[in-house]
């Protein structure tokens, strides 16, 4: 017997009164810690997770997948399901599955410009000791890649930032924790936004990251703010990696770049350890290269976290990598559960290549038995409570905690600084009306757009990273130039695995997410003051078209 998903379970009225009081805590002080807090504060104000364990759900048979012949070839063309069922099987080791990767580093990341630092020696070593170490189930040697917001223990973490550029961590953050536990291995940080703004660039505004699918074009966007994971996983040089989404920062680059992101659920994953942008709305999570790996790694990071209390009391973690397993009876594939999927207003309206992908997505999904394509209409007073008006309350959450240094000097902030100051001069009256907003907006969309849907199709991930309700994006089709084109997905509260479930069958009968950019041009690796330049901490140039100015990053921001 199939159990039901989790969002059948869930009290909506308990969520809105969870998401009222993020909002109260966040007004109070929501103990947000930035590095130069948490490194001198001490246990006490800021306890370690000491928590991760080997996570049994990590060694379900659905972990693991029999290659494709076409991947055994080449390591680094292997999802982390496929390479977790040759490492399990002996037919490959975590040592020659890095060589893989750190060989397509070397090689191209001079040009993709993906990592702004990679841990080649301490990789390798890793793989070594783990050949030694009994399994831990289908994460045990896989290689990722980091955003560099996330607290790595010992080694620079920077958010890309002027402010943070000799930070480094004493502990891992809480995700990272969970992946390691798991038996992950740590290739390096990525290029991300500054602070976890726009697309990559170094903190004056000059392009870095580049699209993997259109490497020799700088001016493609690659998504933002998690670039540097994005290209890092399109171009093959880690089989998965996380980001943190405020604003579409998981999601956008997922789209832009051929991938499957998941952005779960506010707490669903602890944000204890990774700098923060915004308390109410931070997700972080995976990605990765299709609906199987995205529910292997939600699976490793997600959790209760004493160190974060929006992990606490929430409901237990449902069975992801089951949930992303396509389900068949009779030899035929169906959707895990019967699922409306609510489709809003002109999702495919219009005469281009992402309406007609879009209409051809809703039309494979259409024939998959138990999928129900539905219209639905907008909540009431959706384009105010969605606009950039209200949307614009979160920015005080942003510039609160770092107050200190925009009253000490603001050129650490860089070409983001617009976004911190407005932040900043947001009256009160204004933030509670909109926090007023948010929780109108969350009825709504509860009790109206799922009224007659269990999925709904987005056309921007802003509503629901408004109100912390899951998404995940996967790839539809391409543009006639090559350019990948993708969708997003919304779900009820904690209904990932019913998300997951939607995408692994649409990924069962298409093979869009199967495809992956030709390699770019040989780039020697970047110099070491060039390299600094990259991680934005040195001084810079570059032509106008390659930077962004503090107005387009202020318009951009999410």
């Amino acid at each position: 017997m199939t159990t039901a998903p989790v969002d059948r379970g869930v009290d909506r009225r308990a969520f809105l009164a969870r998401t009222a009081a993020l909002a109260a805590a966040s007004a109070v002080g929501g103990a947000v810690g930035l590095p130069a807090v948490a490194s001198a504060a001490g246990p006490a104000r800021t306890p370690l997770f000491t928590g991760a364990k080997w996570n049994p759900a990590l060694d379900v048979p659905n972990a693991y997948v029999k290659p494709r012949p076409e991947a055994v070839a080449d390591p680094t063309e292997l999802t982390v399901a496929e390479a977790a069922w040759l490492i399990r099987a002996g037919k490959l080791t975590p040592a020659k599955l890095v060589e893989a990767y750190l060989a397509r580093i070397s090689t191209y990341d001079g040009t993709y410009q993906a990592f702004n630092l990679v841990l080649a020696e301490a990789a390798a070593k890793a793989a070594a000791a783990l050949a030694k170490k009994p399994r831990r189930g289908a994460l045990h040697g896989i290689p990722l890649a980091i955003k560099d917001n996330y607290y790595t223990a010992g080694v620079p973490t920077t958010a890309n930032s002027y402010l943070f550029a000799d930070f480094r961590p004493p502990y891992d953050a809480t995700a990272v924790s969970r992946l390691l536990a798991g038996g992950a291995i740590v290739l390096g940080k990525t290029q991300m936004g500054p602070l976890a703004t726009t697309r990559a660039t170094t903190p004056s505004g000059v392009v870095t990251t580049v699209n993997a699918w259109t490497p020799t074009d700088s001016r493609t966007d690659p998504g933002g703010s998690s670039t540097g994971t994005a290209t890092a996983v399109a171009g093959r040089l880690a089989a998965s990696g996380t980001g943190t989404q405020t604003g579409g920062s998981i999601t956008a680059p997922s789209n832009a770049q051929n991938l499957t992101g998941l952005k779960p659920t506010m707490g669903r994953v602890s944000l204890h350890g990774i700098i923060p942008l915004s308390y109410t709305r931070d997700h972080p999570g995976p990605l990765a290269r299709d609906a199987k790996d995205a529910a292997i790694m939600l699976t490793a990071m997600a959790g209760e976290d004493p160190a974060d209390p929006r992990t606490q009391g929430l409901p237990g973690v449902p069975k992801l990598i089951d949930a992303a397993t396509p389900a068949y009876s009779g030899g035929k594939l169906k959707l895990r559960w019967k699922t409306r999927i609510g489709v809003l207003p002109g999702f495919t309206a219009g005469t281009t290549e992402t309406a007609a992908a879009r209409a051809a997505y809703l039309a494979k999904l259409a024939a998959i038995p138990g999928a129900t394509v539905v219209d639905v209409p907008l909540p009431d007073e959706w384009d105010l409570l969605t606009g950039s008006a209200f949307n614009n309350v979160r920015l005080p959450e942003r510039s609160e905690p770092f107050m200190p240094y925009l009253r000490t000097d603001l050129r650490g902030f860089g070409v983001s600084v617009t976004g911190w100051l407005q932040g900043a001069l947001l009256g009160a009256g204004e933030f509670i009306t909109g926090q007023r907003a948010k929780l109108l907006l969350m009825e709504r969309v509860l009790d109206q757009l799922f009224a007659s849907c269990d999925v709904v199709v987005q056309t921007s991930p802003v509503p629901f990273d408004i109100l912390g309700l899951p998404e995940i994006a996967f790839p539809i089709g391409f543009t006639a130039a090559g350019v990948p084109i993708g969708t997003i997905l919304g779900g009820l509260p904690y209904g990932e695995d019913r998300l997951l479930s939607v995408a692994a069958a649409y990924q069962a009968v298409t093979d869009w997410h199967r495809r992956r950019p030709a390699d770019p041009p040989a780039a020697p690796p970047a110099p070491p003051a060039a390299a600094a330049a990259a991680r934005g901490l040195a001084s810079d140039a570059a032509p106008a078209a390659l930077r962004l100015t503090a107005e387009e990053v202020a318009e951009l921001a999410q």
